[in-house]
C-alpha cells in the first residue's frame, strides 16, 4: 500500500469516526429529548384527567368511553388514578386492557420517590403523586408515542445517509489532498531518477515554502553535493596516481635502460642507482601519505585516543622533520605557560597528531625562504592552540578555500614539490580529533592555526 492510498484511508477512518461520533451524539440526544419532552406529556395528561375525574362533573363511564373512542384513533394516553391511602383504585382507563398492571410495589414506589418513570414494551410509562383539596392521589400515565418514534427514525435514517454520503466524500477528498501533499515527493523522486554518476551536477529543485519537503531536498542536495566532491576526489586520485606514479617510474625506467645499453663506470652506476633511489623514495613517500590519508579517513570509534602531551609530539614530529630533512630547521616558542603541567595534555591519538604536526612543519620549510617553520604552542582553559608559521610566498586569497581539498595543488607548486595530500591529511586528522583549523596568508607570511581539546 502506498503512502498516498495509507494516507488517504487515515484520513477517511479517522474523520469517519468524528464524524460517526458526532451522528450517534446526535441521534441519542435526540432520543433522550424525546423521552423527556414525552413524559412532560404523560404528567399534563395524568394531570389533566385527575381534575376532570374530580372537579368535571363528568363520570367515569364518559371519561372511558372517551378514551376508547380516541384510541381508535390514535394512542391514547392510558390514565389510573389511586387513593394513596390504601392504594384503593379510584378511576381505569380501561380495565380490561390495563397496559401498566400496577403492583403493591410500584404504587409504594410512587408514595415514597413521588415520581418514577420507565419503559414497558416501548411504551413510556409515568407514575406520580398528586396533592389535591380532595387528597393524595397516586396516577400512572402510559402512552406510545408514535409521532415522536416516527420523527426519530426519520431522523437515524436521514443521519445514515448523511453518514454514506459524507464518508464518499472524504474518502475523495482525502485521496486530493493526499494526492496534493505528497506531489512535490513524486516530483523529486522522478528528478532523483534522472541523477546519475555521469551528472552528479543536478539538483533537486527546492520549494518556495521553508517546510519539511524544503528540509529533505536540503538535506538531498548536501549529500549529493558530498556524492559528488567524492566522484571528483575519486577522479582527482586516479589522475593523481596515473601522473604521479608513472612520472618516477618512467623515470627509473629510463635511467635503467641506459644503464644496460652499455657498459660503465663504477661511478656512473653509483649515479644511477642514486638517481633511482631518489626515485623509489619519492614513491615511498607518496604511499605513506596515502596510507595515512586513509587512516585519518577512519571512523572515531576505530581510532585509540588517550591523553597526550602536546609539546612531546611537537618535538618528535620536530626530530622526524629535520632527520629526513637536514636543511630544515624548526623554532618552538612557548606562550601563556602556567605551572598546571596538564595544561599541555590534549586527547587524542599520539601517531596521527604527529603525522599533521609533520605535514605542517614539512610544509612551512619548503616554502620559506631559510628553510625554517616557527611553532608556537599557547594553552587555554578549554585545549591547546599550536601555530606553525613560514615565511614564504603566501597563498592566493582564491585558493585558501581550496588548499585542504585532497590533491589540490596551487599556483605556488613549482616553488617546491607537494603531492597535495598533505593538507587534506592534517585536516581529516584536526577534525577527527574534533578541533578546528585556520589559515591566514599574506606575501611573506602564512600562518596555520590549530586549536584542539583537553577533552571530548
Amino acid at each position: 500500500m502506498s503512502i498516498q492510498q495509507r494516507l488517504t484511508l487515515r484520513f477517511t477512518l479517522l474523520a469517519g469516526g468524528l464524524l460517526l461520533v458526532f451522528c450517534l451524539g446526535v441521534y441519542f440526544f435526540s432520543a433522550q429529548n424525546r423521552q423527556t419532552a414525552f413524559y412532560s406529556i404523560l404528567e399534563k395528561e395524568a394531570s389533566t384527567k385527575l381534575n376532570l375525574f374530580l372537579n368535571s362533573g363528568l363520570d367515569e363511564a364518559t371519561l372511558q368511553t372517551i378514551y376508547r373512542n380516541n384510541r381508535e384513533i390514535l394512542y391514547e394516553v392510558e390514565v389510573a388514578i389511586y387513593e394513596e391511602e390504601d392504594y384503593t383504585l379510584r378511576y381505569h382507563d380501561a380495565v380490561d386492557i390495563d397496559f401498566v398492571k400496577e403492583t403493591a410495589e410500584m404504587l409504594a414506589q410512587i408514595q415514597q420517590e413521588v415520581r418514577i418513570t420507565f419503559q414497558q414494551e416501548g411504551w413510556d410509562v409515568l407514575g406520580q403523586k398528586f396533592r389535591t383539596q380532595q387528597g393524595s392521589y397516586l396516577v400512572t400515565a402510559a402512552a406510545y408515542d408514535e409521532y415522536g418514534y416516527a420523527k426519530l427514525a426519520d431522523l437515524g435514517r436521514f443521519l445514515l445517509l448523511g453518514y454514506l454520503i459524507a464518508i464518499v466524500i472524504l474518502f475523495f477528498l482525502g485521496k486530493y489532498f493526499a494526492r496534493r501533499a505528497l506531489s512535490p515527493i513524486s516530483d523529486m523522486i522522478q528528478e532523483a531518477g534522472k541523477i546519475t554518476a555521469s551528472n552528479l551536477d543536478l539538483r533537486l529543485k527546492m520549494g518556495p515554502n521553508r517546510d519539511e519537503l524544503y528540509a529533505l531536498a536540503a538535506t538531498i542536495n548536501a549529500l549529493l553535493e558530498k556524492l559528488e566532491k567524492s566522484f571528483d576526489t575519486q577522479k582527482q586520485f586516479v589522475y593523481f596516481m596515473a601522473h604521479e606514479v608513472r612520472t618516477p617510474l618512467a623515470a627509473m625506467i629510463t635511467e635503467l635502460e641506459l644503464s644496460l645499453t652499455r657498459k660503465r663506470e663504477k661511478k656512473e652506476y653509483r649515479q644511477v642507482a642514486e638517481t633511482v633511489l631518489g626515485d623509489a623514495k619519492k614513491l615511498a613517500k607518496l604511499s605513506g601519505s596515502l596510507l595515512d590519508f586513509a587512516r585519518a579517513s577512519y571512523d572515531r570509534t576505530a581510532v585509540n585516543f588517550r591523553l597526550q602531551r602536546v609539546d612531546e609530539l611537537v618535538l618528535d614530529a620536530s626530530q622526524q622533520v629535520q632527520q629526513a630533512n637536514p636543511g630544515y630547521r624548526i623554532d618552538l616558542s612557548f606562550e601563556g605557560l602556567t605551572d598546571r603541567e596538564e595544561a599541555l595534555n590534549v586527547t587524542g591519538n599520539g601517531y596521527l597528531l604527529t603525522i599533521a604536526f609533520v605535514n605542517l612543519m614539512e610544509n612551512a620549510c619548503k616554502f620559506s625562504s631559510n628553510r625554517t617553520c616557527q611553532v608556537f604552542i599557547a594553552p587555554d582553559v578549554s585545549g591547546v592552540h599550536l601555530k606553525f608559521r613560514d615565511t614564504g610566498v603566501g597563498i592566493p586569497k582564491e585558493e585558501v578555500e581550496e588548499i585542504f581539498e585532497p590533491f589540490f595543488r596551487g599556483k605556488n607548486q613549482s616553488v617546491a614539490f607537494g603531492s597535495g595530500i598533505g593538507l587534506s591529511l592534517v585536516k581529516r586528522i584536526v577534525t577527527l580529533h574534533q578541533g578546528k583549523i585556520a589559515v591566514s596568508s599574506k606575501p611573506g607570511e602564512t600562518i596555520f592555526t590549530l586549536h584542539l581539546n583537553h577533552a571530548f
